[in-house]
């Protein structure tokens, strides 16, 4: 993965700030008191737990898409900027990369046509998800103000565009506890050829219990390791070794109260025998018929790894798991240049999977009660960035309007969500902002935002800090 300047000094900062917060803290006296103790110290499991209200989501599959997948090239065609193609934009723009910015309008050089009964328009590059367009909800005018890729996914994930906050997964955990006792509750299916940008922050904890935090699954097979026992200890030599660990993990626990993280850590290694049946079983796709792999596009090249990656992502949610993130490499989807080519490379890796799981939970009675997302943390300007040929061009960041889609766990069908200007540059109609965003999915998994607290250091903590953050009732079906 290739590290930016800025993103180098981002994470820099952010490890400094780690070592002198604390010294600074102490010499101000702000952690000399210790805090209030509980009457007794909290426990915290997976255990299921009742939600709020009644829920129309159990489990949540994001397929996020790391760099800002262009929405006027893919989802929000504008005849305006067919119009005024190579003209000058006649308002003022908000960029990121000043250095190589124009104003110069680009049209979407992809056609766009009418899908589905609802008529949804979509770029040619997206033909399977043209099959699904009654099954989903488009939503045009997405907003989070936070102009860069780290802040914005931060402000989607955590609600907050800072580091150091629990992200949504672990939040549902810690509202809703697992389904799944002998699987992880939150897993993250990464790319085989690396992580996505600032890694396992995306699925961090942040100050929630460490019990609560996603799980990384390895991209290639064996995807979980050191599942098989050796030969001289299965059967019941292990069961006894697990037994005699188990007891005298829970002795150490008990002189230790209320230490989450050593709790979190005994939690694991049970979870970890657990997992040696249920685990290898959840991952193995061979069980799958060969009609259920070719619709999933796992016989073609280009779409076997995010199509084996969306069909596991099905199999873990029928076996109790709770959220599954699926992520690209690095930014992947961030085309300041090279648009022309990377676009179109991308969602010919894409398209056919996320469809076909869309598909698959419907024809298992799992979409009713599963939220699929697809979408990145941001869109595109309608602007070239640097020069404006098929080798170069590019767009630049967009946060201020852009466009995902969900299907199932409550959303409409074959609906279409707000809008943006005419060149489709801001959100002016219906705006979603990423505290609505969290509000709703919260509502659909029965969780009310204002309920979901944590209490640490005498303060409650939530996911949405927002006081009027909201559900998007018209979201909802």
């Amino acid at each position: 993965m290739i590290c930016s300047r800025r993103h180098f000094l981002h994470g820099s900062a952010f490890s400094l700030g780690s070592v002198a917060l604390p010294w600074l803290l102490q010499q101000d006296g702000v952690i000399a008191a210790p805090a209030k103790p509980e009457l007794e110290p909290q426990q915290f499991d997976l255990l299921p737990k009742p939600p709020h209200h009644p829920p129309q989501a159990k489990a949540m599959i994001s397929l996020f898409m790391f760099g800002g997948p262009s929405h006027i090239d893919l989802f929000d065609p504008k005849p305006e900027l067919d119009k005024r193609d190579g003209q000058t934009y006649p308002g003022k723009l908000k960029f990121d990369n000043v250095a190589q910015a124009t104003s110069k309008i680009m049209a979407a050089p992809w056609k766009f046509r009418k899908h589905g009964e609802c008529g949804m328009d979509l770029s040619e590059l997206l033909p399977h998800l043209g099959t699904i367009a009654d099954k989903i909800t488009l939503i045009r005018s997405m907003h989070t103000g936070v102009n860069n890729h780290i802040p914005s996914m931060y402000a989607l994930n955590t609600g907050v565009g800072v580091a150091g906050r629990p992200s949504l997964g672990s939040w549902l955990l810690h509202a809703l506890g697992s389904e799944t006792q002998n699987l992880p509750a939150y897993v993250a299916l990464t790319h085989p050829s690396g992580l996505p940008l600032v890694g396992g922050e995306n699925w961090t904890n942040g100050w929630l219990p460490s019990i609560y935090q996603g799980t990384m699954a390895r991209p290639t097979e064996p995807r979980i390791l050191n599942l098989d026992p050796p030969p001289h200890l299965r059967g019941t030599p292990q069961e006894r070794q697990l037994d005699l660990l188990k007891t005298l993990n829970q002795k150490h626990l008990q002189q230790h109260p209320g230490e989450n993280d050593l709790s979190a850590r005994i939690a694991n290694y049970e979870l970890a025998a657990r997992m040696q049946l249920a685990a290898k079983d959840a991952f193995d796709i061979s069980r799958e018929s060969r009609a259920v792999q070719r619709l999933y596009g796992i016989d073609n090249p280009v779409t076997k790894d995010y199509g084996t990656r969306c069909l596991i992502a099905r199999r873990l949610v029928e076996r109790g798991v709770r959220f599954i993130q699926i992520f690209n490499v690095g930014q992947s989807w961030d085309q300041h240049g090279a648009l022309f080519q990377e676009l179109p490379r991308l969602c010919r890796e894409v398209d056919q999977p996320a469809a076909a799981l869309v598909k698959d939970l419907e024809a298992r009675g799992l979409l009713d009660s599963t939220v699929v997302h697809w979408g990145g943390e941001m869109g595109r300007l309608p602007v070239v960035q640097g020069t404006p040929t098929k080798e170069q061009a590019g767009r630049d960041h967009n946060t201020y309007g852009f466009s995902v889609w969900a299907a199932g766990g409550g959303f409409k069908r074959g609906h279409i969500h707000g809008a943006t200007d005419e060149f489709g540059s801001a959100a002016v109609t219906d705006i979603v902002t990423h505290h609505d965003w969290l509000a709703t999915l919260l509502h659909l998994f029965g969780v009310d935002p204002k309920r979901l607290v944590f209490k640490r250091n005498n303060r409650e903590l939530t996911l949405i800090e927002n006081s009027s953050a909201k559900p998007v009732t018209g979201l909802l079906a």
